[in-house]
């Protein structure tokens, strides 16, 4: 790993700020050749990937932005749903100049890159995905507990308490969603975009936009338009990894995996071993090999 990480130092570009609708997108950028384009979710950044892109043995380039309102981008007032995601994330390709890319995506990462993508066939080359939305769900999707935490932090005051007072997400569901654990200088990384209540109103905004029982109406819109994508797209290669919990993962588990089976046109899946929900953190190894591997067999780098 350590030679990995070394070798992508020294080929690392200086990590810019792109200004983008009168505020900021934070990227990191290395490599050079086809762009792969990793997005993040709630409540990373694009810290997620070091070790991932480190592992990635292609002449590929890495491009991974932090989200508006996340990492060390800039935090405008707005109200943080999906489709504001989308518009950010939308002028940040534009004004990058992207085309032909590989969209690699985690967790509400991987609903915005099948968002774009099916707003924007043509520039994709394939796509990546790992825990995350691939279609819109139903109560009995979150079984036990995880259906008594959504309804909290969906609730209006409760939701409040949780993510803007006691700040869950950083301070609880990491410890909970990494299954290998979280160094306290990783830990950290995270923890900083959210020193006070009021920034922490993006992680708030998330599980408020979770497409449950057809709600919010206007997000699941853009889920059903990127699953139609998703089945009708069968020139573009498409690779889920999915991973072993010792309760299931959060998102793709048995049945997640036959729905895309079933739905996706040329899909590959591979399973990359036990992790949590946040599975880059626990397995990015076994992720960027796979990556590597499914990029080369498509001729895409």
């Amino acid at each position: 790993m350590d030679r990995h990480l070394t070798k992508s130092n020294r080929r690392n570009k200086p990590m810019p700020v792109l200004p983008v609708l009168g505020s900021t997108i934070f990227y990191r950028d290395a490599g050079a050749g086809v762009p792969l384009v990793f997005l993040h979710g709630n409540p990373t950044s694009s810290h997620v990937w070091r070790n991932v892109i480190a592992n990635i043995d292609a002449p590929v380039r890495t491009i991974a932005p932090d989200l508006i309102g996340m990492g060390q981008s800039g935090k405008p007032e707005i109200a943080y749903r999906f489709a504001d995601h989308a518009a950010y994330l939308d002028a940040w390709f534009d004004t990058m100049d992207l085309d032909r890319v590989v969209l690699v995506g985690h967790d509400w990462g991987g609903a915005l890159a099948m968002d774009w993508a099916a707003r924007n066939p043509s520039r994709v080359a394939g796509i990546v995905l790992m825990e995350t939305i691939l279609r819109p769900m139903i109560w009995a999707d979150f079984p036990g507990a995880h259906r008594a935490r959504y309804e909290t932090l969906r609730g209006e005051g409760t939701g409040e308490v949780k993510v803007l007072d006691e700040n869950f997400f950083i301070e609880q569901a990491l410890k909970l969603t990494v299954r290998s654990g979280l160094s306290p200088e990783d830990h950290d990384v995270y923890r900083k975009p959210y020193a006070t209540r009021e920034s922490r109103r993006p992680l708030l905004a998330w599980p408020r936009e979770m497409p449950i029982e057809g709600e919010p109406a206007d997000t699941i819109e853009r889920i059903v338009a990127y699953d139609a994508w998703l089945a009708d797209s069968s020139d573009t290669p498409k690779l889920l990894l999915t991973f072993e919990g010792e309760e299931g993962t959060l998102m793709i588990g048995t049945g997640m995996t036959d729905w895309a089976r079933q739905n996706i046109a040329s899909l590959e899946i591979e399973r990359c071993g036990p992790a949590g929900h946040v599975c880059p953190e626990d397995q990015p190894a076994a992720i960027g090999k796979a990556i590597a591997s499914w990029v080369g067999r498509h001729g895409l780098c």
